[in-house]
């Protein structure tokens, strides 16, 4: 029997991470390019955020699933994430959301700007937002996020390459119900330098403010 491929492979890919409630609210949560959902990474945040009462569903992009490194173009990943989206939904009993870490929640946002999940999400949660390669400004990527018709939360780092503080709270001034958390001396993933934050409590304090603002959208 052939191995799953394309979307089916990211639906098979599936991980759950359950919160203590059945009707608890859920977030489909997409991978970053360099590594797949078993990172430890998306593990602990997967972990942390079901533990605070926020379901979460991890999944591996075709290219993961399949063992390969090179992402998928564009359309294939937004299939997958689509894909993936509608398996979850098929059996949710809580609210859904959608978002990811760098690539992962740029994709989950692509596919929100297409109005292209249904239901149509509650939210929109972003780990790391890639604005734009690091060293080339102006090489954006948010002019679909505009078209966007939900509640969106940027999670950043002020040390992240991807955008800078001053770019990310110009973009999100601009974007209607969106919010940005930063997390000072944060990285891409919002982890910053034991000097400054010894007992690695950032993550820990951008999952908590992920918590409250689920609840509160």
């Amino acid at each position: 029997m052939e191995s799953p491929s394309g979307p089916d492979a990211s639906v098979a890919s599936i991980r759950a991470y359950p919160a203590s409630r059945p009707d608890a609210p859920v977030l489909v949560f997409g991978h970053g390019a360099g590594a797949g959902h078993d990172h430890p990474w998306i593990r602990r945040v997967a972990r942390d955020l079901a533990a605070a009462g926020v379901g979460v569903v991890t999944f591996d992009f075709p290219y993961r699933a399949e063992g390969r490194k090179l992402p998928d173009r564009g359309p294939v990943l937004e299939a997958a994430f689509e894909a993936v989206w509608a398996s979850v939904a098929a059996t949710a009993t809580g609210r859904l959301l959608a978002g990811g870490k760098s690539m992962g929640g740029r994709i989950a946002s692509l596919v929100a700007a297409r109005d292209a999940f249904l239901p149509r999400p509650a939210g929109l949660v972003f780990f790391g937002y890639p604005l734009h390669p690091p060293g080339k400004p102006d090489q954006r990527r948010d002019r679909h996020l505009p078209d966007i018709r939900v509640p969106m939360l940027f999670l950043h780092g002020t040390r992240d390459p991807f955008g800078t503080p001053e770019e990310m709270t110009s973009l999100v001034s601009g974007l209607e119900r969106a919010s940005l958390h930063l997390v000072e001396g944060g990285d891409h993933s919002l982890i910053a330098p034991r000097r400054q934050d010894p007992e690695s409590l950032a993550l820990g304090r951008a999952i908590e403010h992920t918590v409250r603002w689920v609840r509160s959208v």
